[in-house]
């Protein structure tokens, strides 16, 4: 008779569990605040296509400051896989936490492994989650960089978020068609010049 061997924890997947802060949205509240603050500026909320638009921003600025929980589910590396693991161009919208105004773009996100690798889908979840309230790029490359690292201790990470902000691109300067790029490397990818190189170089390889 052959005895079953225990189960090994750290071969089975690991979920954490990523729950947004708690905060209480007041629709009601927030659409009252729209109504005045349109008001203000001189565009009356009377005239029939405008009667709803108070709602609407409401409805809109509540959503773009939502993130769904999500798991962060890791598997063990059982093959010892330790080349780059990539995910480029994930669709990003954030907004401007200076004007409140979106910006919009995508962002490369890879990681070194070491014991534990990531379900890929879980990186433009990461992605979502931090920018899902009023930031600045350079804050949610670097929360979205420091995050992995703390929660898969790989052995290194890389971030580039490419993003249009509309604060910049439809007012003030107006410099339309503009781009602003940030990065973060953390680990092996920030220290080895070899490897931030082929970070670099497959994060911006439009050819694939």
């Amino acid at each position: 008779m052959t005895m079953s061997r225990p189960l090994d924890p750290a071969a089975l997947p690991r979920a954490l569990r990523v729950v947004p802060p708690p905060a209480a949205v007041d629709l009601a509240a927030a659409e009252r605040a729209a109504g005045e603050f349109l008001r203000a500026l001189g565009v009356s909320t009377e005239d029939e296509n405008l009667a709803a638009t108070p709602g609407r921003m409401a409805r809109a600025y509540a959503e773009l400051f939502s993130s769904p929980e999500f798991d962060l589910t890791t598997f063990p590396n059982d093959e010892g896989y330790d080349e780059l693991v990539l995910a480029r161009s994930i669709p990003l919208r954030s907004v401007c936490e200076h004007h409140l105004l979106p910006f919009v773009g995508v962002a490369h996100v890879g990681y070194l492994p070491r014991e534990r690798i990531l379900g890929l889908s879980k990186l433009a979840r990461v992605v979502g989650h931090f920018a899902a309230r009023p930031q600045v790029q350079e804050r949610l490359t670097k929360q979205v960089a420091g995050w992995l690292q703390e929660n898969l201790d790989p052995a290194g990470v890389g971030v580039v978020i490419e993003a249009e902000h509309t604060c910049m691109t439809v007012r003030g300067v107006r410099a339309a068609g503009s781009t602003t790029v940030t990065s973060a490397l953390l680990g092996t990818l920030r220290e080895d010049a070899r490897s931030r190189q082929e970070f670099f170089a497959l994060a911006h390889d439009t050819s694939r």
